[in-house]
């Protein structure tokens, strides 16, 4: 666990972000505990409450549950539902914009998967 915040948001948001790509990367697989909120503390130098938040908005998801007793769990199916959660994120934040942009230039649907494809191969 390496990490450095940035300013851009909050640090409990980035707590479940690295979370998450370390689900997508495999690095937590499904049904593995994940570090413990004193763990992600100490590592990170955070208040445990933060990093609490930050596994609680996991929770909330259904990213992650609670084993009474024994800690916190990656719930089975998390990985996908963290890509179907980013892809939904990508569309929103790119493709509409993309989409807008180009209506706007009168560049056609032909012409912009064009110039994806390009973009893909270069």
């Amino acid at each position: 666990m390496n990490a450095s915040f940035n300013e851009a948001s909050a640090i409990y948001l980035q707590i479940a972000s690295m979370l998450e790509d370390d689900i997508l990367r495999g690095i937590l697989a499904e049904e593995e505990q994940v570090p413990s909120t004193n763990e992600l503390a100490r590592a990170y130098s955070i208040n445990p409450a933060t990093a609490a938040k930050g596994i609680n908005l996991l929770v909330d998801e259904g990213v992650l549950y609670k084993k009474r007793g024994i800690g916190m769990f990656v719930a089975p199916g998390a990985r996908g539902a963290i890509v179907q959660k980013r892809k939904d994120a990508f569309y929103e934040a790119y493709v509409t914009q993309l989409v807008r942009e180009a209506k706007a230039l009168d560049i056609t649907k032909e012409e912009l998967a064009a110039m994806i494809e390009k973009a893909a191969q270069g």
